[in-house]
């Protein structure tokens, strides 16, 4: 893309830009803008630029050399949870390689600042396996959580037996039964589940469901259709093929979108061509995503697809520049 157009709109229009220009028109200013004194000089300039490049590399030598990383802490909500071997009795911290566990009438709290809390159900064990400026991550291996996260995306993660979940900025809820088996729910936001290349993005008011041998399965919303949800599992963990997924497309509404566009690239021959004409019916996709396109999996045409589907975030791409504004976020917020 040529950043051109970004500054002044003196280059060539970037047709992703431009999408997204006309999608957040509606919101557009209208009134006049403020006037100013007349243009700097160019000396004057060329020292803004200068003290703006000095601030952003003061900035990442700070967080660079910053060796005081937030610390995750621990607190007994009731029973006698443990930490390691030791019960929780008063507010304390949580190292790296040590679990929070509880028994059947335990309960605790775990948090780090003010960006996350994390409240541990009976029965669970939940793990802290790394704490950095780019990426906290944990595991339960059992047992339930409920999570409230206020952080950029793809910063707090959780691993279980079957999946990893990638928090998008969210509140959720994530279950592990005895066998490895996992179910998510999301409250706000949206958490993607991923494993071995397989995702399933789940937004505010669905939920999906993984077990240890298949990885994530189609996320759904909670309020589908009895018949959908019943064939959903068949076709994603018993083999339901042809004959599940005919009741999925018929019991589907626009909302279940969501399933569709994720069982397009999970099918093949004829199957994805009949995911692909339901969910154009239900949701047209937008004028460069092609018929040809979308059978063969493109990459683009499927995202742009996705922004078209209700409760569907716009979901930032990695980067150098990201990576570096994620640990300064992550250094002021906690």
């Amino acid at each position: 893309m040529d950043e051109r157009y970004l500054w002044d709109r003196s280059g060539p229009v970037d047709p992703e830009v431009e999408k997204l220009e006309n999608l957040l028109g509606r919101f557009r200013h209208e009134r006049s803008p403020l006037g100013l004194p007349g243009g700097r000089p160019a000396g004057s300039r060329r020292l803004l630029a200068a003290a703006v490049i000095l601030a952003g590399a003061a900035g990442a030598i700070w967080v660079a050399r910053s060796g005081a990383a937030p610390q995750w802490r621990v607190e007994r909500i009731e029973g006698a949870p443990l930490v390691g071997s030791r019960p929780v009795a008063a507010a304390s911290p949580l190292s790296i390689g040590l679990g929070v566990e509880t028994d059947a009438v335990s309960r605790a709290k775990v948090g780090i600042g003010r960006i996350a809390e994390i409240s541990v159900g009976t029965g669970s064990r939940l793990r802290l396996v790394k704490s950095g400026p780019v990426e906290q991550r944990l595991a339960l291996d059992r047992g339930r959580i409920s999570a409230k996260i206020s952080a950029p995306p793809r910063l707090f993660l959780v691993e279980t037996p079957s999946a990893l979940a990638v928090d998008l900025g969210c509140s959720y809820t994530l279950e592990v039964d005895p066998s490895g088996a996992e179910m998510l729910r999301v409250e706000t936001g949206w958490v993607s589940l991923e494993r071995d290349g397989r995702e399933s993005i789940v937004p505010a008011g669905a939920v999906c469901a993984t077990r240890p041998r298949e990885g994530p399965g189609t996320p759904y919303y909670e309020d589908a259709a009895p018949e959908l949800r019943r064939a959903l599992e068949l076709y994603d963990f018993a083999a339901g093929g042809e004959e599940a997924l005919s009741v999925i497309l018929n019991a589907a509404r626009r909302r279940d979108g969501l399933t569709l566009w994720h069982l397009l690239p999970r099918t093949a021959g004829v199957d994805r061509e009949h995911v692909y004409e339901r969910l154009a019916r239900l949701v047209p996709p937008p004028a460069d995503v092609t018929r040809e396109g979308a059978l063969r999996g493109d990459g683009r045409m499927l995202e742009l697809w996705r922004w078209e589907l209700e409760g569907m975030p716009l979901l930032p791409r990695e980067g150098t520049f990201w990576s570096f504004c994620r640990k300064l976020w992550f250094r002021l917020a906690a």
